[in-house]
């Protein structure tokens, strides 16, 4: 299960229905990765617009599962049940629908309502849409009309954004196992949650200031990350489990 992978071609997850804009909604939603930590049920998303004209913003949630090969699978949206909200397990958002005027902002809570036995992983799409009486934005139809005719006369660009949402379990166990061997440096996750690997770099073992760019790895329970160690460099990184941090570092010899 390669989540560093995965994770990073969200950052690409970007889709438009045109080339170039003049005047359009650009929504912002902040971190591409968030955290619902054990003992909360709900965290706060702001999602922001710098475009010159008002978004209409749908939120879509779609749980990842991995399967036997270790390849993330999205699931279909899910649809809420007429079971109490505490036994739909799966993440909400509230607000769904968004109006976030033009430099402006608006928020939504994802709030978790299910098991948490083990960690769960989810994909927020923030998808701005012309707006249209099924997705209840509770505009009339004269101003529906009127907001796709003014984005009509101009050359229009809607852009969505994919961030992911880590819900860890209930009781969280890190258990990091760290393994220098000659030509590689691998770090194991045998806790049952996600760790972090921050500010990867490598720099020349005899000029401090000459460095790789910084990159992040994410790394599930059970599965391991390795580093492949270069002739006279310095690699480092940031280990973080949960709030605790610790720099690791570690050369070829």
């Amino acid at each position: 299960m390669r989540i560093y992978s995965y994770l990073f071609l969200l950052m690409g997850c970007v889709w438009g229905l045109s080339a170039s804009a003049i005047a359009s909604p650009a929504i912002n939603p902040g971190p591409m990765f968030g955290f619902l930590e054990d003992g909360k049920s709900a965290v706060l998303k702001r999602i922001y617009n710098s475009g010159t004209s008002t978004a209409f913003v749908k939120v879509v949630v779609q749980e990842i599962i991995y399967d036997a090969q270790g390849q993330p699978v999205e699931q279909p949206p899910k649809a809420l049940s007429t079971a109490p909200l505490a036994e739909q397990d799966t993440l909400l958002a509230s607000p769904a629908r968004m109006i976030i005027p033009a430099d402006g902002m608006q928020s939504t809570r994802l709030l978790f309502m299910g098991r948490r036995d083990h960690e769960r992983y989810y994909r927020v799409r923030f998808i701005p849409v012309l707006p249209s009486s099924a997705d209840s934005f509770d505009q009339s139809p004269d101003d529906q009309q009127a907001y796709k005719k003014d984005l009509a006369a101009q050359v229009t660009l809607l852009t969505g954004f994919g961030t992911l949402l880590f819900v860890r379990p209930d009781k969280v166990t890190f258990d990091t196992r760290l393994k220098d061997d000659k030509d590689t440096y691998s770090v194991h996750n045998a806790g049952n949650s996600v760790i972090a690997l921050d500010f990867v770099k490598s720099c020349h073992a005899d000029k401090a200031n000459e460095c790789s760019n910084i990159i992040q790895h994410y790394v599930l329970p059970s599965t391991t990350y390795t580093f492949t160690k270069e002739h006279n460099k310095v690699h480092s990184f940031v280990l973080q489990e949960g709030t605790a941090k610790r720099t690791v570092s570690f050369t070829r010899v």
